[in-house]
């Protein structure tokens, strides 16, 4: 299997990108978030890869990260999802909103994507739900946050869970938290504020 490829990025496309890696050309399927992020033509470049074999074909799929590869991986173990359905899919929802939205069983926010049906979106919901910690989606999702910890958000969250509060629930409130200015990094902050929280 061919776990990554590093080398030369020799062309791009939205859809496709060719890595001379050593004088062989490899010709590897992206995404958009990837193609977003890859060098300028000629300049180093390294696609983390999923390697598929066909009867009549060799697929090269490549990410510019190792969440996006995995999530791809993840994807593809769905009945009737195939590569170019789980590209379209990570095409359609950055990482850690679908990471997300299959977290939350939000079917309606799945089928939004182009290519998505209710059915298939049902699908990811119910073969997934149970391989994406929704405390780790939800901290995920908010990082960005300047100064933000998703430890912090993840154990907050887990927390009020304990505490005998539905996932749903918790999540709002440590939400709720953040937007009240809570310092993002502070979990006992973060757990106060999120209890006072209505």
């Amino acid at each position: 299997m061919i776990a990554f490829v590093r080398g030369t990025l020799f062309e791009k496309k939205p859809t496709i990108a060719w890595i001379d890696a050593q004088g062989v050309g490899y010709e590897v399927m992206i995404t958009l978030g990837t193609y977003d992020r890859l060098p300028a033509k000629g300049e180093p470049c390294l696609l983390h890869t999923c390697h598929i074999i066909r009867e009549d074909e060799h697929l090269l799929f490549g990410f510019h990260d190792r969440d996006e590869k995995a999530t791809f991986e993840l994807l593809i173990t769905v009945n009737g999802v195939g590569p170019k359905v789980a590209l379209a899919i990570l095409n359609g929802l950055p990482v850690t909103d679908l990471r997300a939205a299959i977290a939350e069983g939000n079917v309606k926010r799945l089928s939004s994507v182009h290519g998505v049906g209710k059915k298939t979106a049902e699908r990811l919901v119910v073969e997934l739900r149970d391989k994406i910690d929704p405390a780790e989606a939800f901290a995920a999702q908010i990082k960005a946050l300047p100064g933000s910890d998703s430890a912090a958000l993840r154990d907050t969250v887990l927390a009020l869970t304990q505490l005998g509060f539905a996932y749903e629930q918790a999540r709002k409130k440590v939400q709720a938290a953040l937007d009240a200015g809570t310092d993002p990094s502070n979990t006992e902050a973060l757990l106060k504020r999120a209890l006072a929280a209505r």
